[in-house]
């Protein structure tokens, strides 16, 4: 795998993204992504989702999108059902944000067991009324799935741009951590959460998020006609 790197040890795997940029969640990273979850499930392992050095992702790679056509639908759909196949994943997964997360960053994000924040200048934001895209149905489900009310309403409808401190208090971060030790608190979370019953982890998780799950199911094929007959060259960098 080229921009998503894979490591074991004492069943904890570690799939960082690392595009050498902003981590743009483009076609092969996502299938990276999906091939890195396969072989952590084979391995039975516990999962840490993290980015690179000052970033998480900054979502869905926005050229792909302004070129349009299949291939941008296409990089949609494996976005947008990245978040049920990692809510669904069997074993505990540690989502490490290292800095800026921003639209699909965020939503893969949120779909983790445990979320752990860093501390700094970052900002964390999705940012689709921003970048002039109505919300999607599936991200709009990921955030209420983890945001308290207010923040839910701000971030949805006005694209606020949260600070690490801020995120922390809105729901999208269950800790906040210093850099350095952001992936420490990952690992030890990881080595607690593997002493968990792995039968009835995965079945806890299953009953809670089915109703989610399923919704978003139902809403990807419609956030993908949205997205063809409003047409996705509406999306600008910001």
């Amino acid at each position: 795998m080229k921009y998503v790197h894979y490591s074991l040890e004492d069943r904890v795997a570690t799939i960082r993204i690392d595009d050498g940029k902003r981590n743009a969640l483009s076609p092969q990273v996502l299938q990276e992504i999906y091939e890195a979850l396969a072989r952590a499930q084979s391995d039975r392992a516990t999962v840490i989702l993290t980015g690179r050095e000052s970033v998480f992702s900054a979502g869905f790679d926005l050229k792909v999108m302004k070129r349009g056509g299949m291939s941008a639908i296409r990089m949609l759909r494996s976005g947008y059902a990245l978040t049920a196949r990692v809510m669904k994943y069997p074993y505990p997964v540690i989502a490490a944000c290292n800095g800026h997360s921003f639209a699909m960053g965020v939503f893969l994000m949120l779909s983790a067991d445990y979320v752990i924040g860093s501390r700094g200048d970052f900002r964390i934001s999705a940012n689709e009324v921003a970048i002039g895209l109505t919300m999607p149905r599936v991200a709009a489900a990921m955030l209420k799935h983890r945001l308290h009310p207010a923040a839910f309403q701000r971030a949805v409808v006005l694209s606020e741009e949260f600070s690490p401190e801020a995120a922390l208090k809105a729901g999208f971060f269950d800790e906040l951590t210093d850099p350095g030790e952001l992936m420490a608190r990952a690992r030890f979370h990881a080595a607690e959460f593997g002493k968990l019953d792995t039968r009835a982890h995965a079945a806890s998780k299953r009953r809670i998020r089915r109703t989610l799950i399923r919704r978003i199911g139902l809403s990807i094929p419609l956030d993908l006609l949205d997205a063809a007959l409003m047409g996705l060259r509406g999306a600008r960098p910001r």
